[in-house]
């Protein structure tokens, strides 16, 4: 999730929280402001009540509310002394003018009691509460509307404040995305007055400048080591042919020459492989471009027909799928070569490779007189399944670190005595 999304999350839910505690309250205020207005009523009515009964020689019960809105009781003088004024809602059943028949009404009752020429009486007094009902239900729904609509202003509010004060972030961090060290001439910036921000800015800078200095040593270290390595080796390599050209050698003199040089032209091969696979680490591959795999495969195998024949090889492509991607056709090529390569190094006499290319992956297996690899070292450097093997031990490794530059996936498996390897190009 976004900063300006997280950071509004927490706002909207902090604001909600915080109106809907103030809505609450301000609802209950108000509630209980209309009940003691609606109390002094009914207390002004009972003293105008007890006034008019006392003047009256016997006060008749009267059990039923009636047009007076009371009703009167003969009690005990203990009861008497034990009650207390009583406030309540309640319903009761009331016909107005418009009712065909009565119907339940609300009402708030009080309940009291007095003492009139030696007896004591139980005085209920009600006060009809249906104005005040339509009140309080249209109080509860301005504020309900009120709530609503405080929430949503100032979320929006609040929401287009954020991203606007984010806006720099987002632009910067767009720029260092498409940023590329050795390729990318300006750096990434941002037009901003916030400090967080400009400091921020000014350690990405700093640590790009870092960047481009170990970029570029590593750069030259590079060329230095190609230039330095290969230059002696394929001088040496050159003079042991000669001395292996000369004539009078004994055959064990000739043997050690021909494994030295055998030696040599490993330490080049190894060279090679490992510049190629710094290379890739740091990214100096990345012309990327529309490229067929299907068309690649073809190539690559049409190039490898006379290694498949000499150990009587049969290689079965298998299109199920036009598979097009974009990536740099040096890698591509490297890619898909050291895959078919090594599915032919490390096969049997007569034996198959079997290519398949579906819609987003391409599959490489091949029949095999060893076992199953070490899944958790195949992809490692160096590693070698068979120890004498005359191979670098980086092919899978280099394969690996190009899938790891596209954001690919790679697998290893083995079935039924054939080692799969599997490249997806758009894993899930």
């Amino acid at each position: 999730m976004k900063l300006a999304n997280q950071t509004l999350k927490y706002l909207a839910v902090s604001v909600l929280v915080v109106i809907a505690l103030w809505s609450t309250i301000f609802y209950l205020f108000m509630l209980e402001v209309i009940h003691d207005n609606i109390d002094e009523e009914l207390e002004n009515q009972k003293r105008l009540i007890i006034q008019e009964l006392a003047s009256e020689a016997i006060v008749s019960p009267d059990l039923e509310f009636g047009v007076n809105n009371y009703k009167v009781r003969e009690i005990s003088e203990q009861q008497a002394i034990n009650m207390q004024n009583v406030y309540k809602d309640t319903m009761l059943y009331m016909q107005d003018d418009d009712d065909p028949e009565p119907e339940l009404e609300p009402v708030r009752m009080l309940t009291t009691a007095f003492e009139h020429k030696g007896h004591y009486y139980e005085l209920a007094i009600i006060n009809s509460m249906i104005e005040e009902s339509d009140l309080i239900k249209n109080l509860f729904y301005s504020v309900l509307i009120l709530f609503v609509l405080l929430v949503v202003s100032i979320v929006s509010i609040n929401k287009v404040v954020i991203e606007r004060l984010w806006s720099p972030l987002y632009h910067f961090l767009d720029q260092l995305t498409k940023f590329r060290l050795g390729k990318s001439d300006d750096k990434p910036a941002m037009d901003t007055d916030i400090m967080e921000f400009k400091d921020l800015q000014f350690a990405v800078t700093t640590l790009i400048q870092h960047n481009e200095e170990i970029y570029e040593q590593q750069k030259q270290f590079i060329g230095n080591a190609s230039h330095e390595l290969q230059t002696p080796l394929a001088i040496m390599i050159n003079k042991l042919e000669m001395v292996a050209e000369t004539e009078g050698l004994q055959p064990e003199q000739a043997n050690a020459i021909a494994e030295v040089l055998n030696t040599a032209e490993r330490l080049v091969r190894l060279n090679k492989s490992l510049l190629l696979l710094t290379k890739i680490e740091n990214r100096q591959f990345l012309n990327n471009e529309d490229l067929s795999l299907n068309t690649l495969v073809t190539h690559i195998v049409e190039e490898l027909e006379d290694m498949a024949a000499f150990k009587n090889i049969t290689i079965q492509v298998l299109q199920q799928l036009e598979l097009n991607l974009q990536l740099d056709s040096s890698l591509a090529n490297i890619m898909v070569s050291n895959l078919i390569r090594n599915a032919l190094f490390h096969n049997i006499e007569g034996g198959e490779v079997t290519i398949t290319i579906t819609e987003n992956a391409l599959l490489v297996a091949n029949t095999s007189v060893q076992g199953p690899l070490d899944v958790e070292q195949v992809f490692s450097r160096f590693y070698k399944s068979d120890a004498s093997s005359k191979g670098t031990g980086l092919g899978l490794a280099i394969v690996q670190a190009i899938c790891h530059l596209y954001g690919f996936e790679i697998s290893y498996d083995y079935d039924n005595g054939r080692h799969i390897f599997k490249l997806n190009f758009h894993p899930a």
